[in-house]
């Protein structure tokens, strides 16, 4: 489907699968609401999937590898080469994401939507829209025909997860540079100053941090991104892996396929998804909270409650396996525990029992 044909087509939850589930949650011999955020996200992912008692065996990870032509402004630790090279061992099955899938059963799927050289291996699926983005510094990251094309193929990894039966989808990224487009994303969609959302990324020196929040100021200044348009902020300042998240996003919100959001640069795509329909926000689970400045402010835009704090910055979408692992871990007992009237507990007032009040 295109950009417009998926925004149209995606529905509100199903509340008749939402209320069985609230109402399962309240009659199994565990305390009320024991499970916090991760029984509100059973709740919802049974609105999602139309079913009471959800079921996210299959899974995918998808993995979207792109460069930014930015890197040459002196704004990471590292040379675009090593995209390359990462993209290439998720296609061996040998990066951190497909390790951490593994145990969970989950499938990874790299992207390249955008590498700058041209990837050696067969495994990782070739839709790249160009060689990297220009560089944000001097002109726009790439056209705005370029911007839909990439939030289509990332439409269209969802369209295929569909057709092979996954029910859940974790979004990821590689591709150096990329925090340094994603604060720029966050700067113009939110209006916050570039100083409050960038981060040093994978190490950057402090002096390094400053050039690249000069770098972000000063193209914010020169392209003026507008923040009611989220294409024009993803041409102008963003990235190609940006833009596949931001399509992949939409389109299992069309496909009705929840997704488990990873750490900043995957809020920052939510966000855009978000402002081109409100209502995909529904079919989106926050993992985590990313250790770089602008998760909180993220979060707070999408109103969500992440399940972690946990120090993560790594991308490839492993905070958001991590949130899988959990979601696991929570779903076994709503399976499987037994009710109040299993027990010949019928009577039990849940407001006076003991089970209320932790």
């Amino acid at each position: 489907m295109t950009l417009e044909q998926t925004v149209s087509a995606i529905r509100p939850l199903d509340e008749k699968s939402m209320t069985a589930a609230q109402n399962r949650f309240a009659n199994i011999a565990m305390p009320l609401g024991g499970l916090g955020l991760l029984q509100d996200a059973i709740v919802q992912l049974a609105g999602i999937l139309g079913q009471p008692v959800p079921d996210i065996s299959r899974r995918a990870a998808v993995v979207f590898c792109a460069d930014n032509g930015v890197v040459a402004e002196g704004v990471t630790q590292c040379g675009q080469e090593v995209t390359a090279t990462v993209a290439e061992n998720m296609g061996r099955g040998e990066s951190t994401v497909c390790l951490m899938a593994k145990p969970l059963g989950m499938d990874v799927f790299p992207v390249d939507i955008g590498v700058a050289q041209p990837i050696k291996s067969e495994k990782v699926l070739q839709f790249s829209v160009r060689r990297g983005t220009a560089n944000f510094a001097h002109e726009p990251a790439m056209t705005r025909k370029e911007a839909i094309e990439a939030v289509e193929i990332g439409i269209k990894m969802a369209e295929i997860c569909a057709e092979k039966g996954y029910s859940l989808l974790i979004g990821g990224e590689m591709g150096i540079g990329n925090t340094t487009t994603s604060a720029a994303v966050t700067a113009a969609l939110t209006g916050a100053e570039a100083a409050a959302v960038t981060g040093r990324g994978a190490g950057l020196s402090t002096a390094g941090l400053e050039r690249k929040i000069a770098v972000i100021e000063a193209a914010l200044a020169l392209h003026k991104p507008d923040p009611n348009d989220s294409i024009d902020v993803l041409h102008k300042v963003g990235g190609l892996d940006i833009a596949g998240l931001c399509g992949l996003y939409l389109g299992a919100a069309a496909q009705r396929i929840p997704v488990v959001l990873d750490g900043v640069i995957s809020c920052a795509a939510a966000l855009l998804a978000v402002r081109l329909c409100p209502q995909s926000v529904h079919f989106m689970v926050a993992a985590h909270r990313s250790d770089e400045p602008a998760s909180i402010l993220l979060l707070d835009a999408l109103g969500k409650r992440p399940f972690l704090t946990a120090g993560m910055h790594l991308g490839e979408g492993t905070g958001a396996a991590a949130g899988v692992a959990l979601l696991d871990l929570a779903l076994a007992p709503y399976r499987e525990m037994v009710s109040f009237a299993d027990i010949g507990m019928e009577h039990i007032s849940r407001k006076s029992s003991c089970l209320s009040d932790r």
